[in-house]
């Protein structure tokens, strides 16, 4: 029998490191990145095309590479940075495996330049699938820029598993801050398709937080700051009541190397305990400077996990340090001068065009003050929710053919017609709208009701033009470089939905005008958490623009549980919900009402 063990060629072995390394564009990204750094690059050029799939170009000011080295760099296992076994408990570096180059040459076509300081000419080297197609010398800027051109054109299989352009820039996005908050010595600027989209310049840490997350984080952060012989930790944290619904503004780095460590997070998380509102949670920009000596960051391939020695003391001290600048800024604010770029006493402008309009006062000529039958002329005060402008009022048996089939469903009757009297309905603990059936009772989950109620208004089912309110003054906003794109994406479905908005520069937006019973002072939350919802579905392959924000804007303006309705406004969510196409659900899944049939009501006494 002849031998069946042979050794795979290299080209095959490259792609198989490749699907370690390379799983996405985002992957390329952040190897290419942390080369840069490590080539002690002072300016980082990010360049992208079609979400990393057309090209994903890296430029550095860093130290370059001789002929061989550059020829030597995509050849396996082939680093600068260790020459011994324990060279790997000592690692300072972002890189050190010696795979990246080697792995992004073997699916992609790659140009790299490069040149030393020293040298008077560069190296330029164009490869495609492991296969070095031409090397010649070539004019070039000292430092190295490489190209990687149609990530996975020999593997279509890899390529088809891509998800949307939205979802890879995302990615890719993320893998940006993930470097570019911690290295903030280091000045970047990230082009997608030609469009400038960060232009980071050396900073502290402070300073940099705020250039990509929005000038309101200025307020949000409290310092945090401790130094044991197991640690040093420093970093920020966010005031609890800026707390996210999601855990994607948490940032930990152990030796400026982003990680991720659950236990380290619990640790955090655990400070917050009796501060937070339930299922939300804090964000942190942390970073652990610990001996190299103890941990261990060569447990993955991508460098993200790291292993530590003194795991147990670490947790403890980070949760002390966390829990003291809770308790530190609770009672006091701090101003920290040499973040603070100075006051802007300056009113923000007005829309170009826009016209304040008139004030009014409406006085009604046929009050008597004499007479006890006066109809007050005005409206009541916003803080009692504006009703009306959802809902007609009405008072009448609800008859409607959608609800022979809903029943159905939960009771199994075989009655033709159910008739709910809304005139006299009855709230139970705040949360439940409870009316009275032929055949039981009717309860309704009134936030989830009014999600629907609201879901299907935004997304024009109900066949009512969309109200909005006039801001008497403009409202500005401020957003991060990323969060704003998102706001200008999705500006035309908002306009849909009842916000006007005018964009002033790259990250301010000036609200004119919103839906109906939103307050001016939660214009800036809402749209952070209609941004916040809107990211999260991207992520869930959930792309259709007008549900993803109808979705959103319906569940930031609900009603709550927990508030005490009046028997009118409780009297119209039962006759709206059983307008909707769907009234037995959310627009979350979630079911709105059950009933209650007379036999189980009994049942209940026996």
């Amino acid at each position: 029998m002849s031998d069946i063990i042979q050794i795979l060629p290299d080209h095959i072995a490259n792609q198989i490191a490749a699907g370690e390394v390379v799983q996405r564009p985002a992957s390329a990204v952040k190897e290419l990145v942390e080369n840069a750094i490590d080539a002690g690059a002072t300016h980082i050029q990010l360049i992208i095309k079609d979400a990393g799939r057309t090209l994903i170009q890296v430029i550095d000011n860093g130290c370059g590479m001789s002929t061989t080295d550059a020829r030597l760099c995509f050849e396996r296992h082939a680093t600068s940075k260790i020459r011994q076994a324990n060279d790997l408990f000592t690692i300072r570096t972002m890189g050190f495996r010696g795979e990246a180059l080697a792995s992004i040459a073997a699916v992609a076509q790659v140009e790299l330049k490069t040149k030393r300081d020293t040298d008077e000419v560069g190296t330029c080297i164009n490869i495609e699938g492991s296969e070095i197609k031409d090397q010649q010398q070539c004019a070039c800027q000292t430092g190295t820029s490489i190209a990687v051109k149609n990530l996975f054109f020999n593997v279509p299989a890899r390529r088809n598993f891509l998800k949307t352009n939205s979802v890879e820039f995302k990615h890719i996005e993320e893998e940006f801050f993930r470097t570019a908050l911690i290295h903030t010595n280091i000045s970047f600027t990230f082009y997608n398709n030609d469009k400038l989209i960060y232009q980071l310049q050396s900073c502290n840490f402070h300073q940099r937080i705020t250039a990509l997350f929005g000038n309101n984080y200025k307020e949000r952060l409290h310092p945090v700051e401790e130094s044991t012989k197991e640690v040093k930790i420093k970093g920020y944290i966010c005031k609890p009541e800026f707390a996210k619904k999601t855990r994607g503004e948490q940032y930990m780095f152990v030796n400026n190397r982003f990680c991720k460590s659950f236990y380290f997070n619990n640790a955090i998380e655990k400070a917050f305990s009796d501060l937070l509102p339930e299922k939300t949670y804090p964000s942190y920009f942390i970073n652990l400077e610990i001996d190299p000596a103890l941990i261990d960051v060569n447990i993955h391939p991508t460098k993200t996990e790291v292993k530590f020695i003194d795991e147990v003391i670490i947790y403890a001290v980070l949760r002390s340090a966390v829990k003291k600048t809770l308790g530190q800024y609770s009672l006091s604010t701090e101003i920290e001068f040499n973040t603070i770029e100075g006051l802007d006493l300056n009113p923000a402008p007005a829309p170009r065009g826009y016209i304040a309009p008139e004030p009014t006062v409406k006085v009604n000529t046929n009050y008597n003050p004499f007479s006890s039958n006066n109809t007050p002329s005005y409206r009541e005060p916003k803080s009692n929710r504006q009703w009306e402008n959802f809902f007609d009022i009405s008072n009448e048996t609800i008859e409607d053919p959608k609800q022979e089939t809903l029943f159905e469903a939960e009771t199994n009757t075989e009655e033709p017609n159910i008739e709910i009297s809304t005139s006299s309905v009855v709230q139970v603990l705040n949360q439940y709208i409870v009316s009275n059936l032929g055949s039981g009772l009717l309860i309704i989950d009134q936030q989830r009701a009014h999600e629907r109620i609201l879901y299907e208004y935004y997304m024009g089912h109900t066949a009512k033009e969309i109200v909005s309110q006039q801001l008497m003054f403009p409202v500005q906003c401020s957003f991060g470089a990323a969060d704003a794109e998102i706001i200008a994406e999705i500006s035309n479905v908002l306009e849909e939905m009842g916000f006007r908005l005018n964009r002033l520069g790259n990250t301010v937006f000036v609200v004119t005008a919103t839906p109906t019973d939103m307050n001016d002072d939660e214009i800036q939350t809402k749209l952070n958490e209609i941004v916040d919802d809107y990211k999260n579905s991207l992520m869930q392959k959930f792309n259709d623009k007008q549900q993803s924000v109808a979705m959103s804007i319906a569940k930031r303006l609900a009603v709550k549980n927990g508030k005490k309705l009046k028997q009118e406004e409780m009297q119209n969510i039962i006759a709206q919900l059983f307008s909707c196409r769907l009234p037995n659900v959310s627009p979350f899944g979630k079911k709105t009402m059950t009933i209650m049939k007379e036999n189980e009501l009994s049942e209940k006494f026996k």
